[in-house]
């Protein structure tokens, strides 16, 4: 990322992806985001249009707002927001492992070179699988830090937008189903770690007609919340 005025140029490495050519909903939700987090303790992101890979895009400080934009094509847009989100549960990081023998992309994944979710090397993937839990409407999964997503200063809002985006979708999907993520809500608490131990914990919060609404949350081993996001996602027609 090269620094303007107002002005960045970012461009979105294919490691990255979501959909096979397109960034994953989240990184890119991060990477917007970043620039206000630091002045603004929660972010909403609009994604209007797939953020493509490789490609130099403009990322503009407008006022309070931040764009991302291929050419004259609007492709993201995050605003500061007065809101204080609320978290899923706390699951215990043993719980939450154990969880993942129950995620159903196991059995049919939509994307399976998903950054976040999919079915890449350990390493070059996240590998964060949420599987349902016992007698509740949580999904969770455990993620264990890997020194391949660290930047200098730490895990960046990339990753942690990442993580907290695919596991809202795997609250509602069934083995193949998939959507596309409209809207990321950030709010960020603490820092986390390289080679660190989290409990990732989603939940469906709704439906209404092609849009699915889902909380997530990251905890440390102890049950201290490190960051949280909602999520709204479209369902194919």
């Amino acid at each position: 990322m090269t620094t303007a005025a107002l002005q960045t140029v970012l461009t979105v490495p294919e490691r990255f992806r979501g959909p096979a050519g397109i960034a994953n909903g989240g990184w890119i939700s991060g990477a917007v985001a970043e620039t206000l987090l630091g002045e603004h303790s929660t972010v909403e992101v609009t994604l209007h249009a797939p953020t493509p890979l490789e490609t130099e895009l403009r990322l503009e400080h407008l006022g309070h707002a931040v764009q991302l934009a291929d050419g004259e094509r609007l492709l993201v847009e995050a605003i500061p927001v007065a809101q204080d989100l609320e978290a899923p549960a706390f699951v215990p990081f043993a719980e939450a492992a154990r969880a993942e023998a129950r995620f159903t992309g196991h059995q049919g994944h939509a994307f399976p070179e998903c950054f976040v979710c999919g079915l890449r090397e350990p390493g070059d993937g996240l590998r964060i699988f949420p599987g349902t839990l016992d007698g509740g409407d949580l999904v969770a999964a455990g993620w264990r830090v890997p020194h391949t997503v660290v930047e200098e200063d730490g895990v960046p809002a990339t990753i942690i937008g990442a993580v907290l985006d695919c596991i809202t979708g795997w609250a509602h999907f069934g083995p193949g189903e998939s959507a596309l993520l409209g809207r990321l809500t950030l709010q960020l608490h603490r820092r986390v770690y390289p080679g660190g131990t989290y409990s990732v914990v989603g939940r469906a919060t709704g439906r209404e007609g092609r849009k699915l609404f889902g909380e997530s949350a990251v905890y440390e081993v102890d049950g201290t919340l490190v960051a949280a996001a909602k999520a709204t996602w479209i369902a194919p027609k």
